[in-house]
């Protein structure tokens, strides 16, 4: 395990030899096999239906692990999967999910599917990967997962087969003969053979793959930009992005000997990549509390007895997901915790000043993308954690501030300390051809080959990197990518409006929440119920609707007519910061707004009376957001 404290140090890990050198393998397979060699009796994963820490568990060794996947690729190449075939799957997080997970990327590409989206954008992207099998969930009481699988599968007619996973195998008497009573019927006239993924699996061989594994590099995975509205971009993913992200995971922090406990959704590139990959590479153990994660009944309030269970070294964990634990007394030995690792959005100094106080045990903030295979950045284990800031560069990720043409010809490189756009190279971006969809990667590399990733930012002179805001407009909600258009379309769609901009507030819990500022056409009568309760019914996905809805006199445009977001978001952050401090009471406001070349938006705080007392209870409340403030003098 190499320590890298500072950017000298991982410069001098990329010195010592080139990454095709240095990565321990050119397959997933590879990987998996050179785990199960080295700790075939090791804990390799472990999966709790339900969140009590006393409560059934499945335990996989990395030896069980390796002759289930293999089980599970020879499965899906039996049913045609062939290297550019798709197998896609709309799955909560379960022992199978990691198999599909790994046995798909094996046998062909595999398509994790967020099943929190609705049925027209599931079909949408079974359609757009032209997905020949679809593993999803066999009908179950209190989750609407199988239906929502049979209402997309009438929109992707390419899918042939469906694989049904179903959790009752996990339950025992009497439990397992009431599901067996209340399930849900499904329709009797799908149109796709239906298998059981048990019964299916169990006909295929362990000991060894059935056909050819890849002879080199490939793309292995398609995973779509998290939680759109809309049909989401579909990013395709190399073996070498499977095998980078894993090996630096390991090379930076795991061991076999490490459990990290992953509350996250296998759909998502932080769980898949960051923690299962990271636990293939390393041989630790990954620990998967229920089906929804940090959703699941009772996740929360079990949480520190479930680390003390299970022995956690590591905990990866949301913004979100902190807020909600700080909540809770730590009521558990918790002491095997070495550090929790935060990503999807910035982590407020309030709720990383209360996590170190309550567990003795630092969060480290780091950065990644669905586009780059995952992992760009983190903060060092062993050096100085700066917050707020998303940390060094890991090893083979080279990071340019740049500003850029719209066709990414680059205008300029930006000096220390100097905003600009944040542009990535690594092993895990796929140059010129990270979209399924040719043109959608017209104008998104620099260079031709430096990932524009619309974040903007800068580097300080110790090379920490610090996101400022977005050269674009997606609005960010715990990590899910919201299109404004998307709001802003359907406002529109109201008889009495004529201008609409749709921006990302700011908010303690989630990062940023969807609002809405509205200009009306002459004469128009409408209000902001009004308008809300036309949101809720025409925006598809609930994480869309906005917050807020303001109706102005009128938007700030330019000279053109191009509505001025960052105008909008300084009434945003300016109302937010004041609401806030109103509610707690707080003899304080935010006047204004303003652009910091190095900051980004920092909002002017005035006292109404003097006081330390004032000056502590203002840092402890705007504490909970991300975004910097300052005393206005």
């Amino acid at each position: 395990m190499a320590e890298v404290v500072t950017l000298a140090d991982k410069r001098a890990i990329e010195g010592a030899m080139p990454w095709a050198e240095r990565a321990p393998a050119t397959t997933l397979y590879e990987c998996i096999c050179r785990a199960a060699d080295r700790f075939p009796d090791r804990p390799a994963v472990s999966f709790q239906l339900t969140s009590g820490p006393g409560d059934a568990a499945e335990t996989l060794s990395w030896a069980e692990l390796r002759a289930e996947v293999t089980r599970t690729a020879n499965m899906l190449r039996a049913l045609g999967v062939g290297e550019g075939d798709t197998v896609a799957y709309l799955l909560p997080n379960a022992t199978e999910t990691v198999l599909t997970l790994l046995g798909g990327a094996v046998a062909g590409i595999v398509n994790p599917v967020n099943p929190l989206l609705e049925a027209e954008q599931i079909g949408g992207i079974l359609k757009a990967t032209n997905a020949k099998v679809l593993v999803t969930l066999k009908s179950m009481p209190k989750t609407d997962v199988a239906q929502k699988a049979a209402e997309a599968l009438k929109l992707a007619p390419n899918v042939e087969t469906v694989i049904e996973v179903d959790l009752k195998r996990y339950l025992k008497p009497p439990k397992s003969w009431i599901v067996s009573l209340i399930r849900p019927k499904m329709p009797k006239d799908r149109p796709q053979r239906i298998l059981d993924f048990t019964e299916e699996k169990a006909r295929h061989r362990s000991d060894a793959l059935d056909f050819p594994d890849a002879t080199g590099d490939r793309v292995a995975a398609y995973f779509h930009t998290g939680g759109t509205t809309g049909l989401p971009k579909v990013a395709q993913h190399r073996y070498s992005g499977f095998v980078y992200n894993g090996w630096v995971a390991h090379e930076l922090l795991f061991t076999e000997n490490d459990v990290l406990l992953c509350p996250l959704p296998l759909f998502h590139v932080f769980a898949a990549y960051a923690v299962m990959m990271a636990a293939v590479a390393s041989g630790g153990h990954v620990v998967l509390p229920t089906p929804q994660g940090y959703r699941g009944d009772g996740v929360f309030d079990n949480f520190w007895k479930l680390i003390e269970r299970w022995g956690v070294t590591f905990l990866v964990t949301v913004p979100t997901a902190v807020s909600a634990l700080m909540q809770r007394k730590v009521d558990a030995d918790v002491s095997t915790l070495k550090t929790a690792i935060s990503g999807s959005a910035a982590l407020p100094v309030e709720l990383y000043t209360r996590f170190r106080d309550a567990t003795g045990v630092e969060i480290m903030e780091g950065y990644g993308l669905t586009e780059a295979t995952c992992l760009v950045a983190c903060n060092p284990y062993h050096g100085e954690k700066r917050i707020g800031s998303i940390g060094l560069p890991l090893p083979y990720t080279d990071v340019r501030i740049l500003h850029c043409a719209e066709d990414g010809t680059v205008e300029k490189e930006c000096e220390t300390d100097e905003v600009g756009e944040i542009c990535v190279r690594n092993p895990g971006v796929y140059a010129g051809r990270t979209y399924v969809e040719g043109h959608r990667n017209a104008g998104l590399f620099a260079d031709g080959e430096w990932l524009r990733t619309g974040d903007l930012g800068r580097v300080d002179a110790q090379g920490y990197i610090w996101i400022t805001g977005r050269a674009k407009d997606i609005i960010i909600r715990s990590g899910h990518n919201i299109d404004p258009a998307v709001i802003e379309e359907a406002l529109m769609a109201h008889p009495a409006v004529a201008f609409v901009g749709a921006i990302g507030q700011p908010d303690p819990r989630t990062g940023e929440m969807p609002c809405a500022y509205v200009e009306l056409v002459a004469g128009g009568q409408v209000n902001t119920e009004q308008l809300l309760r036309h949101a809720r019914e025409t925006i598809p996905e609930h994480a869309a609707i906005p917050k807020y809805v303001e109706i102005v006199d009128e938007l700030p445009k330019t000279a053109v007519g191009k509505i001025l977001k960052n105008e909008l978001r300084k009434c945003a952050i300016a109302r937010v910061y004041s609401d806030a401090l109103a509610a707690a009471d707080i003899p304080a406001g935010v006047p204004e707004v303003y652009e910091d070349p190095k900051r980004g938006l920092v909002a002017r705080v005035i006292r109404r009376q003097d006081g330390s007392d004032v000056d502590g209870r203002v840092a402890e409340c705007l504490g909970h957001f991300t975004l910097p403030w300052e005393w206005k003098d």
